[in-house]
């Protein structure tokens, strides 16, 4: 959402600083020209006095949009049949910060993250606000144009630009070459397709480590530990999964030699365990060596609690996804999550979102009910046993009972059989009593007391869109009934933003995407208990938010159950009624404990880490305690791994950081 400033009335011939403030953006992924009549073009009012401030013929791949000329009336934004046309009013001061635009009509960044030696930098933002841009631009991969994308500025403008900041030395020494920036890629799921990256994984690590000669101690050897690689160095790196990639893009990275560290998004596809281990691992870079005070260490990261955990300071990126963002001068790392929370910038003293967002503890009003009689169902004992090749994997489930209007979050490590038992209830896989059952000519459904013959609902954790057509006409064929009616679209479909996609082929869409279309999707179909495995998958740190609260909204309207798999711990303590906790060897044999409260579940899932957490007094997020700290230590004594009450904030940590 754009910020919440005055635009000026003057028109868009008049003084450089109105039209310098307003920007015009077309998505060329939805304008079709040759599909519509040009309506933006007949409807503009400039354009009827006789100026081009619209060009568009039924030849033109997209629209081109003049900004000096426009005057920001809005009316092409709302004649536009696929919405492709956006024209948004900038506070005034942006335009001289102006870091990087694509070219016309297209992103614009303001200013840059300032990178510190022998620290983290986190950024925290929505997708699509500028993240991997800037980090394109500090790690030198890609040249900042301050805003003239038709002519670029040569280097010495550019360091007369950012003089008298830490940016000018900072890029004196990228453009020198006495720098060396090395960045872990957002989308691990491309490096197999990568020319660069062939061959096994033990063999590549070897190549790529030289920070084990320069600093004369075994690198290698202690991220294959830290990183979970040990089974894998002699794997193809073809034929690691999602996970295995992850670890091993991260490893890749920590072994080598460089000036600049930069990881985006370093948690995707990890469980919690292996996001902290990662954590640590970004976190001994900046202080194992000798030289690890003279390195840079920028993260991006969707995940709050890792990003808190990781960071001595934060940037924050507002503005419009899409159209432009801005970067934030630097905050202590609680500052900087609360101000991204609370949707207000207050040394710019410039709100970017409407409403906050808190986390406030499991919202299990009784109120809502009434004299409402809550159900009670249960799944009885289980066993399954699958069999891959010479591996074999044992899963125990216990007896368990849930009720309506209630959400079961699922925690464990990748590996312990998570996804596993959500298919068994879903009925997509069966127990090894099922089976032999079966196989003995029993009815298994008639001979197991209590097993509820419920109508299921299920978002797997792998989404692979076969569907050929627009968003619409697959929820139109799936959902319909729940689509045109009110409740639906105002608890579910706007909150998700689903509107957006309506025109979008399903084939096309990117992984938040699909998310949020098969969150929907599965919402949407007639159920007494939805099973949603990992739906914080591929969604920024805004969307988890608002998922966990439509999840939570929806199931408590409607009084069902909801067994929810989930891995980033803000989303599942927001959720969790209560947990089911998975411990034992993973990929060897887990048990799945059955249902207990969140505070007891919580505190044995967390002793099991070794980690320990406490509440934020403001916004009531989940905070982990920096490993070995007074709270830390004294919260383990206590036996008190998962703080549950709002206490008093001492973050000794931050009291360093205050307003950098």
């Amino acid at each position: 959402m754009p910020p919440k400033k005055k635009a000026s009335s003057k028109s868009g011939g008049g003084k450089d600083e109105d039209h310098l403030t307003r920007i015009a953006i077309v998505n060329a992924s939805k304008c079709k020209p040759k599909k519509c009549n040009q309506e933006c073009k007949k409807s503009c009012p400039v354009v009827k006095l006789g100026k081009l401030c619209i060009e568009v013929t039924p030849k033109s791949k997209v629209a081109f949009i003049s900004e000096p000329l426009c005057i920001g009336c809005g009316i092409c934004v709302k004649k536009c049949p696929f919405e492709a046309i956006n024209i948004i009013n900038l506070p005034k001061d942006l335009e001289r910060n102006t870091t990087h635009r694509f070219g016309p009509n297209a992103f614009k960044l303001h200013r840059l993250p300032t990178p510190r030696p022998g620290q983290v930098l986190g950024l925290v933002g929505t997708n699509g606000i500028g993240k991997s841009t800037a980090l394109k631009i500090l790690s030198g991969k890609c040249k900042p144009n301050l805003g003239r994308y038709e002519h670029p500025p040569d280097w010495e403008e550019i360091l007369v630009h950012f003089r008298g900041s830490e940016l000018q030395n900072y890029f004196t020494q990228i453009l020198e070459d006495k720098m060396k920036a090395t960045i872990k890629p957002q989308y691990v799921d491309a490096i197999p397709r990568s020319a660069n990256v062939k061959g096994a994984v033990g063999d590549i690590l070897k190549q790529r480590d030289d920070r084990s000669a320069a600093e004369e101690r075994d690198v290698l050897g202690w991220a294959v530990r830290e990183a979970e690689l040990g089974h894998l160095l002699q794997r193809d790196v073809k034929v690691l999964s999602g996970g295995e990639l992850q670890r091993f893009a991260i490893a890749v990275c920590a072994v080598q030699l460089s000036d600049v560290y930069m990881f985006d998004e370093p948690s995707s596809y990890l469980d919690v365990k292996q996001r902290l281990t990662a954590a640590h691992m970004i976190r001994e870079i900046v202080e194992s060596s000798k030289d690890a005070d003279r390195r840079y260490v920028l993260v991006v990261e969707h995940d709050l609690a890792v990003l808190d955990y990781l960071s001595d300071f934060v940037c924050v990126l507002y503005g419009s996804p899409g159209a432009y963002g801005v970067v934030t001068m630097p905050f202590s790392v609680r500052q900087g999550i609360n101000a991204f929370l609370a949707g207000f910038i207050p040394t710019e003293n410039l709100r970017f979102r409407e409403d906050s967002l808190t986390f406030k503890v499991s919202e299990r009003a009784e109120a809502d009910r009434g004299d409402d009689v809550m159900k009670s169902y249960s799944y009885p004992a289980m066993t399954r046993t699958q069999t891959r090749g010479s591996d074999k994997f044992i899963l125990h489930v216990e007896k368990g009972e849930f009720t309506d209007s209630e959400i079961i979050v699922l925690l464990g490590e990748n590996g312990t059989g998570k996804t596993t038992f959500v298919r068994m209830l879903a009925g997509l896989q069966k127990s090894d009593e099922q089976e032999k059952l079966e196989a003995e000519g029993y009815d298994y459904e008639a001979s197991l007391a209590g097993v509820p013959d419920l109508n299921v609902s299920y978002k797997p954790q792998k989404i692979a869109p076969k569907f050929n057509g627009s968003t619409r006409e697959l929820i139109h064929k799936r959902i319909r009934e729940a689509y045109v009616h009110p409740q639906f679209q105002s608890d579910v479909m706007k909150p998700l933003n689903v509107e957006a996609l309506f025109d979008n082929e399903v084939q096309k869409l990117s992984g938040g995407e699909l998310q949020r279309l098969a969150i929907t999707l599965a919402l949407g179909k007639p159920a007494d208990v939805y099973l949603i495995d990992e739906p914080s998958a591929y969604l920024d740190s805004e969307q988890r938010i608002n998922c966990a609260k439509v999840i939570k909204r929806f199931i408590m309207h409607s009084k069902k159950t909801a067994f929810v798999v989930e891995h980033d711990f803000i989303m599942a303590t927001y959720l969790a009624d209560r947990v089911v906790v998975y411990h034992g060897e993973p990929g060897v044999e887990a048990t799945a404990t059955s249902p207990q409260s969140l505070l007891t579940g919580m505190n044995q899932f967390l002793k099991s880490l070794e980690v320990t957490f406490r509440r934020d007094p403001v916004n009531f997020r989940p905070r982990i305690n920096k490993k070995g700290s007074q709270k830390d230590q004294e919260q383990k004594k206590n036996g008190n791994y998962f703080f549950y009450d709002v206490g008093e904030d001492d973050d000794e940590d931050d009291d360093n950081f205050d307003d950098i």
